[in-house]
This record gives C-alpha cells, structure tokens and sequence, in this order.
C-alpha cells in the first residue's frame, strides 16, 4: 500500500522539483555566458586585455600577467646621440629573443631629441627609425607629449629612457614621475643636481610606486648603483667608497708613463674618442665630481655638488680658451709641470691616480690627483677601466671591489638595457 504524503509534504516535493529545474536552467545559462564570455576574450590581442585590466585597476600591477605572460614594456627614448643609438640597436639585434626567452615586449614608440620628436601608437621599426625620424618626426620635441603618449599607449610598463646629459630633460622627472611613467637613464643631472629635486624625485619613488633607475650614472655598465643598494638595504653601513670614476683620465694616466708627454696623451685619448669634444670637460674633474656627490647621496650624506672640492687638470691659463683646438695647442706649455708630478712619483715607487672619494664619517667628499704605491689596485688598471674600493661594516679591513670597462657607449647602454630589464621584472617577468 502506497503511503499518502501530507499536503504540506507534496508541497515540499513540488517545490524541490521546480528549485532542481530553475538549477538546471541557470546553470545552462550560466556555461553559455562563460563560454560566450572564454571566446570573447580569446579573440581579443593581448593589447586588448592588457588595456581592459588597465581601466580596471589603474595598472597592471606586480603579479599580474598578460594571458601569454608577456610583459609589455612601452619605452620613449629621449636623446638619439652616442648612447641613444647603442641602446636602439641592441635592442634591435636582442629584442625577439628578450620576448621568447624572457617574456618581455619591449616596444619603442617614441624617440625624441632636443628639436623634433618621432611617435608610434604601436612600436617603432628599428632597422629604419633614423629614417623615419629624419623624415617623418615632428616639430617641435614636447616632452609633455611625449609622455602623454606612452601613458595612452595603455602600456602595464611605460617608461622614459633618457640618454640625454640635459638638466632641462632632468627637470621633467617628477611630472614623468607623477603621471606614472618610470624613469631610466644614465643622466647624472638629477643625482648630482640640487638636494631638493633629488630627493623629491626619490620620495616619490615610495610615495606613487613608481620606479627610477639610474645604475648607469656612476660606472656605465658595472653595479655599482645597485651593489651600493644591496649592501644598506641588508642593514650594512657604508663607511667610504674610493675609486677612479672616469675611464678618460684613467686612460691618461694609466698610459702616462715612459717619458710620454701630457699633451701628446690627452690628444691620443681625444682621436681615440675617450674624451668629450672638448677635453676640458673631463679634465676639469666635474664629471668625477658629480659621481662622488651621486655616491655620497645613496651612502646617506646630503651633499650638494658644491660641497665637493675639485681638483681641475685644466690650468687656470686655459680655463678661457675660446676651443677646445686652442686648448690643445697651448697645452705642450704645461707638459713640464705634469712630468715633474710623475717624476716624483715614478722615484717614490708609486703613480698618479685621478680620484673621487667619499668618507662618510667625515660627511665629505673629495676629487683629487693623488699617489698610490705601485702594488695597490688603482695601480692595475688598463685602457679606460673603472675602480671602485668600498669599505663598509662587513668589508673591512679588506674592501669590496668593482672594477671593470666604465666608459664607453656600448657598455653604457648595456647598463641602460639591464636597468630596463629589472623594470620590468617588477612587473612580472620573470627575474
């Protein structure tokens, strides 16, 4: 005999029956708009996503990846000169391998100097941007534009490389900074300018998180920034950093030897591209002196670029030469006083060294001609190496070294390029 169920309890039954058959209902529906929704998105490119995440969350912040993985870095390059064009070509000759091994997509789109400015809604053909700049860049450069540019790109990575020496491109750092765009460049004007814009430029760094990187300012391609970073992040402390920061003067002085004359040295470096057009503008240490204020600033001094005293190699007879052809012909004048300071060190068993030093202790710094005896490692150098000695709470007595090429524009674009790569790093590729 079949029971007979309360009302209540056939209500009950009944209702389930409908909540099963709305479950399946639902459920059909929801699969299709899934479904709907997986193929909408895999039509899209990667671009499109990364522009729909964009809209979404402001960024693309660090953890987020395109669907490929592909980190997608969207670069203006300010300063198309020596460094600017090392660094276009070897992403030229590097970037298709950089996107398969690593899983960065650099895309330049724009380049800019001082007069005109060439600009790309998607990435600029480096086997013909000189070209293309040449004939199709517009006037004015506007670096304003430039970065408005970069920042409707919808890039997750947009970022100014600026290979410039300009303090007026210096100057636009912080708006850079403001509206997101990271900075990299090997200009030393913003780390050795005035404490305050430094230090604005840095606090923003924590404040926007957004990022600035400079390795290439002290010593091109050698890790010097970043070595420095290390070591006080991890709790060391900086006591005094020592080194030979110009690869023009530690060319002239590492060759200045065996009865050679100054004149006939400094004209060598210059043929042989070592120096700048004018020569003066190595020798006068100031180049030097603005990486010692850069050391003595990530160290944790608060020096302007003032409070470093320099010791010019420019006599104070050629300082007014009208050129820098003047200047070399008077120069021979002087070989006499040069000779006499090698002499004297050659007879004490030691050489001339053009220094830049930081003593944190003392809170100062210094760029000077000094002697040191034959067996110490300023003594070792060739051609245009840089050397840096840092002694800090773990590496004493015996310091930290670097040493290595610090001049040059192929090895200061290196340093550019990785500067670049650790960006992006931040932003998901893979470190």
């Amino acid at each position: 005999m079949l029971a007979v169920l309360p009302r209540t309890a056939q209500w009950v039954v009944g209702a389930s029956s409908l909540a099963r058959r709305a479950l399946t209902t639902m459920s059909t529906t929801i699969t299709k708009q899934r479904s709907d929704a997986v193929a909408k998105y895999e039509a899209m490119s990667k671009e499109q996503l990364v522009e729909i995440l964009v809209k979404q969350n402001g960024s693309v912040r660090t953890g987020d990846r395109t669907p490929a993985d592909v980190t997608v870095a969207c670069v203006g390059l300010v300063g198309p000169g020596l460094v600017g064009k090392a660094l276009l070509e070897q992403f030229r000759q590097n970037l298709s391998t950089l996107k398969a091994e690593r899983q960065i997509d650099v895309r330049v789109c724009a380049i800019a100097n001082s007069k005109k400015m060439l600009l790309s809604d998607s990435a600029i053909d480096l086997d013909t941007w000189e070209k293309a700049f040449e004939t199709n860049a517009e006037n004015p450069s506007d670096l304003n534009k430039l970065k408005d540019h970069l920042v409707s790109c919808s890039s997750p990575v947009p970022v100014i490389i600026d290979c410039s020496a300009s303090d007026f491109v210096s100057d636009y750092y912080k708006s850079w900074m403001e509206s997101g765009v990271h900075v990299v460049t090997p200009n030393k004007k913003v780390n050795s300018g005035p404490l305050e814009r430094y230090k604005a430029v840095k606090n923003l760094q924590e404040k926007k998180h957004v990022h600035y990187f400079y390795e290439a300012t002290v010593g091109a391609g050698l890790p010097v920034i970043a070595t420095i970073k290390h070591l006080v992040d991890t709790g060391d402390k900086i006591k005094s950093i020592e080194g030979i920061f110009s690869g023009t003067l530690s060319y002239i002085f590492n060759n200045f030897k065996d009865g050679k004359k100054f004149s006939d040295i400094v004209i060598e470096a210059q043929a042989n591209g070592f120096t700048e057009p004018d020569p003066r503008d190595d020798l006068s240490g100031m180049d030097v002196a603005r990486k010692v204020t850069t050391l003595a600033r990530e160290s944790g001094l608060g020096l302007e670029l003032d409070d470093v005293p320099v010791e010019s190699l420019v006599p104070e007879e050629l300082q007014s030469c009208s050129s820098s052809e003047e200047y070399l012909e008077k120069l021979p004048d002087f070989d006499e006083q040069m000779a006499k300071l090698q002499s004297e060190a050659e007879e004490a068993g030691e050489v001339l060294r053009y220094v830049g030093s930081v003593d944190v202790a003392s809170g100062k710094g210094s760029v000077k001609l000094k002697r040191y005896p034959a067996s110490h490692p300023f003594a070792q150098l060739n051609g245009t190496d840089n050397i840096i000695l840092c002694v800090t709470d773990r590496y004493d007595p015996q310091p930290l070294v670097i040493t290595g090429p610090g001049a040059g524009a192929e090895v200061t674009a290196g340093g550019v390029f990785s500067d670049l790569i650790r960006l992006c790093a931040h932003f998901g590729a893979p470190s």
